[in-house]
């Protein structure tokens, strides 16, 4: 992974985890937040939201998910059905997957095409949306194929991610402080979707901090981490949050040269606004959280393998194992907690959910989220 010089080198981070472990401290933030209840489950909040997913740089998949010319993923992000395709040249593109005729989607799902074919009237799109034919074309006077091709959106690849803005051209500065997280050696090999009754700002919030290990994780990931102990920085709109595992302690007899913090941490980048990239020990993962409505979620789960300190890939059944141990390890409570926590938020318990010096990383979240809507 390519570094962001505004965040901590390793012999850094083991520094500060280090100091962390020997005086029972964790990274603060310096200010308290209290995020009204409303904002889970307020329509009018929820479409402030989905407008600003759409005129943001966001993570729609991995390039690895489009390794051929043709290769397509067609979904809605922020509600809008659209179709990713890497062109015969190379280069990806992103439409609203909308045919010009009648407005039937032209592709469902993923695969590999050499052109679209509308299902509905058979109008047909090639791999850069142009409109290719007409079947009966006569029926349809005064209609050009030229300048009648699928409506394009922005799409940009930066560090193995490809990015779509529904609203404008993605200016790359714009994305320049998130690091380039995967090469071309990494292998994607897996996704999930889950969908839960949770507004997708609760579910995106178990992500950014530790202080909940011991208490919600007993018995899954506590006896593999540690509690309340984890390295918070923001970076831009962005933020890192590492969660140590206890097995880092046996860094501390080895030469500098020597330690590592692969496998002995977690790392999860949370890319503002809906995204969050996790890298484990063997694998990584990609997750969207796409709202569907104030109170339900889809989660998207994109998985590639990590890369070894010589620069190949991990064994693709050892990320699997990996993964597998992931899910088991509190991921299924933290959506859990998710779904709880709305059940009471429209209730008359709180005005407001609060987090404090332990939760910095949230506590940014949603000042950024804040500056971001009118």
């Amino acid at each position: 992974m390519a570094a962001n010089n505004q965040l901590l080198s390793e012999p850094e981070i083991l520094q500060r985890i280090f100091d962390h472990i020997d005086n029972k401290t964790t990274d603060l933030g310096d200010s308290v937040w209290k995020q009204p209840v409303e904002s889970y489950w307020s329509n009018e909040r929820f479409e402030a939201e989905i407008a600003l997913l759409r005129r943001l740089p966001i993570v729609f998949c991995l390039s690895a998910m489009l390794p051929d010319k043709g290769s397509y993923i067609a979904r809605k992000a922020a509600g809008t059905p659209l179709l990713v395709v890497r062109g015969d040249d190379g280069r990806v593109r992103a439409f609203i997957n909308a045919c010009r005729h009648r407005g039937m989607q032209v592709a469902s799902n993923e695969g590999c095409a050499r052109s679209f074919v509308c299902p509905y009237h058979a109008w047909n799109y090639g791999l850069d949306g142009q409109l290719k034919y007409i079947p009966g074309e006569s029926g349809f006077p005064g209609i050009a194929r030229e300048g009648n091709g699928l409506v394009e959106v922005s799409a940009l690849e930066k560090g193995g991610l490809v990015y779509v803005n529904q609203s404008e051209p993605i200016d790359p500065a714009t994305i320049e402080d998130i690091p380039d997280f995967f090469t071309d050696q990494q292998i994607y090999f897996d996704q999930s979707e889950y969908v839960d009754d949770a507004n997708w700002k609760l579910l995106a919030e178990t992500t950014m901090e530790g202080y909940h290990i011991k208490s919600l994780h007993k018995k899954s990931f506590y006896p593999y981490g540690l509690d309340n102990t984890t390295i918070v920085e923001n970076f831009g709109s962005h933020s890192r949050v590492i969660f140590p595992f206890k097995r880092i302690e046996k860094l501390r007899d080895l030469a500098p040269e020597d330690q590592h913090l692969n496998g002995m941490v977690t790392s999860v980048y949370q890319l503002f606004p809906n995204v969050a990239i996790s890298v484990l020990s063997k694998h990584s993962t990609v997750t969207i959280f796409e709202p569907a409505s104030p109170t339900r979620t889809k989660m998207l789960i994109f998985r590639i393998t990590n890369t070894e300190p010589e620069g190949s890939s991990t064994d693709v059944e050892e990320a699997k194992h990996d993964a597998s141990f992931v899910k088991d390890a509190g991921f299924d409570e933290d959506r859990e907690v998710a779904c709880a926590i709305q059940g009471t938020v429209n209730t008359i318990a709180n005005e407001h959910l609060t987090f404090g010096h332990f939760e910095k990383a949230i506590v940014h979240f949603h000042q950024t989220l804040s500056k971001h809507l009118p």
